[in-house]
């Protein structure tokens, strides 16, 4: 017996009698482990070994091309009843679901290896931390865990004392996409996925655990799980100030991860407490104070070189694995924007010809351990979190949102959230400029109905006794000719001066019917080339073309049903009165 919770080791048995695989293997963790893993995919060509002598302990995982990115339109949630799904997911009865599932999973791992990978997502001593277990038929998948995750030995006798975890079933299959899926079964605490080796529908402990299932373990416990990073702010006399922040795809997020602070500010310092999820309690104090899940990164690649974000590109250089780059003469990982090397074969292993696509996989990744990030932050192994300042919802706007602004309250902050959107770009669609609602960065994530989730968002803030303070902001305001007014990237740093000086009531600000926005003069622009007008332009606020947006905003709201909350709605009709 290879674990003393019969309940786990009940189940195990159960996948080996349903998948019947050929050896099963209890991942522990170890280094040597690791090392044998990857042995193994290199031999078996599930791993290309990379260039030692420039990248050491770097590797190249090349993808079925059909399995390049997450499926959303395969991914479910099955509830007992669908309107505890809501409109935000696609549903599934459970039975139907599990029926389906189990008929793929039938003898699907003959000739393979079954790994039993009991992880702890956050800190292994936390009491926010949550574990799970993943099973899988994946060498690929478990080394990533282990980057990903705390995995192992640990993460089992933690599941051992408190005799709880998540179950995640996987199996590669076939990698055949017309018997793909992904199931999630918040109410069980489960997740079955099928036919994928692809990182966010195989890496359960990622999207599927820490949000999909965590946003639903997270109302049950009166806690958030939250597409977000964790950043650290630390000013010249040693005060850290910690904000939680949650972007769309393309508006910014790793970088603002891992901000490098401009030669202007000497003595400032950016910590990365995490890039992607956050998970967020009230203490015994009633302060909001926020965990990273992870223990790795796994980053969409292109676009990464020293200047976009210095950070990730010197983290990457060593101990990582690359899905789906291309690869240079002398066995270097490329990608588009790199900056460095010319492509050789592309990321299907094919010769590269200029001019015929991408070289690299536009959703190409790197998973590494976040300890490499120059800018990692030690709090990020603090069973008790850091505390939260500052809630920052972003998105990509070309002319409505204002550099930032402040939400007036917690429950109007929660409007903020809610009627997130992004405009989209020519990367994303053929059509540019359309805007698309993203509720808190969580419209894939999300493991329940949004009406819920929002109502759950409100009675959160009540138990906190000085909720964080809320903004909003918006790098990518443009002029008429199509010219960014803000020249974003590390001199961000100086919006999230602003947003501390509010937190620390060092500032006035100033009142619009959308929220309280900066005085000029107090959002820090020396040394910049922006004019005293195009700071205007960036801190000005379009009555007219906000009344649209807040119309369209309680059009969205009312497509949830009678389950939004009064007050939200009721906040969306205040911001509607002050603007008329």
């Amino acid at each position: 017996m290879a674990t003393t919770n019969q309940e786990l080791q009940k189940w195990v048995d159960d996948v080996a009698r349903l998948t019947r695989p050929d050896n099963i293997h209890w991942c522990d963790g170890s280094e040597t482990e690791y090392q044998g893993l990857v042995k193994q995919m290199l031999a078996s060509g599930e791993l290309l070994e990379l260039n030692q002598d420039t990248h050491p302990g770097c590797y190249l995982h090349r993808s079925d091309p059909t399995d390049v990115a997450r499926v959303e339109h395969l991914t479910y949630v099955c509830t007992r009843k669908r309107d505890d799904a809501g409109p935000n997911n696609h549903w599934l009865a459970p039975a139907e679901a599990h029926e389906r599932m189990d008929k793929l999973f039938e003898g699907c791992m003959q000739g393979r290896t079954m790994y039993v990978i009991p992880y702890c997502m956050g800190p292994i001593d936390s009491p926010y931390a949550r574990c799970g277990v993943e099973i899988t038929d994946s060498p690929y998948v478990a080394v990533n865990m282990r980057l990903m995750t705390r995995m192992g030995a640990a993460a089992l006798a933690r599941i051992e004392r408190d005799g709880s975890f998540v179950r995640g079933l996987h199996s590669i299959g076939e990698l055949d996409p017309e018997q793909r899926f992904i199931m999630h079964f918040p109410e069980e605490l489960s997740i079955k996925s099928f036919g994928s080796g692809y990182g966010g529908n195989a890496l359960l402990g990622k999207k599927c655990h820490a949000l999909r299932i965590a946003s639903w373990q997270a109302r049950q416990e009166g806690w958030l799980a939250e597409h977000m990073l964790i950043v650290g702010v630390e000013n010249p006399q040693g005060e850290t100030h910690y904000l939680a922040c949650a972007f769309p795809s393309a508006c910014g997020k790793t970088n603002l991860a891992m901000l490098l602070p401009p030669a202007s500010h000497a003595g400032w310092k950016i910590w990365t407490v995490g890039d992607d999820i956050a998970w967020l309690h009230v203490d015994d104090k009633g302060q909001l104070r926020a965990i990273n899940p992870e223990a790795g990164y796994f980053g969409v690649v292109p676009g990464t070189n020293a200047k976009t974000n210095r950070n990730a590109y010197d983290m990457i250089g060593r101990d990582t694995i690359f899905t789906n780059v291309a690869v240079t003469a002398d066995n270097q990982p490329w990608w588009e924007d790199k900056d460095t090397g010319e492509p050789a074969l592309d990321w299907q292993g094919r010769q590269y010809t200029p001019g015929n696509g991408k070289a690299a996989h536009p959703n190409s990744r790197f998973t590494v351990a976040a300890k490499h990030n120059p800018s990692w932050s030690p709090r990020a192994e603090d069973p008790s979190g850091v505390p939260i300042s500052a809630i920052v919802f972003g998105g990509r706007r070309r002319e409505l949102a204002p550099l930032v602004y402040e939400a007036r309250d917690w429950q109007h902050g929660v409007l903020v959230g809610a009627g997130m959107a992004s405009e989209t770009t020519a990367a994303a669609t053929s059509k540019v400029g359309v805007v698309r609602r993203d509720p808190m960065a969580m419209k894939p994530f999300c493991g329940y109905n949004f009406a819920d989730y929002w109502a759950h968002w409100l009675a959160l803030g009540e138990r906190a006794a000085e909720p964080p303070r809320v903004f909003h902001v918006n790098w990518f305001r443009q002029d008429e000719r199509g010219r960014f007014l803000w020249p974003g990237f590390g001199e961000n740093l100086r919006v999230l001066r602003w947003m501390i000086d509010r937190c620390e009531g060092r500032i006035e600000a100033r009142d619009t019917p959308i929220g309280l926005l900066p005085h000029p003069g107090d959002l820090d622009t020396d040394g910049l080339a922006v004019e005293d007008d195009t700071l205007e332009a960036l801190l000005s606020v379009d009555s007219s073309a906000w009344q649209q947006e807040m119309t369209e905003i309680g059009k969205y709201l009312e497509s949830f049903g009678e389950r939004v909350p009064a007050e939200l709605k009721a906040r969306q009709e205040e911001v509607l009165k002050r603007l008329s």
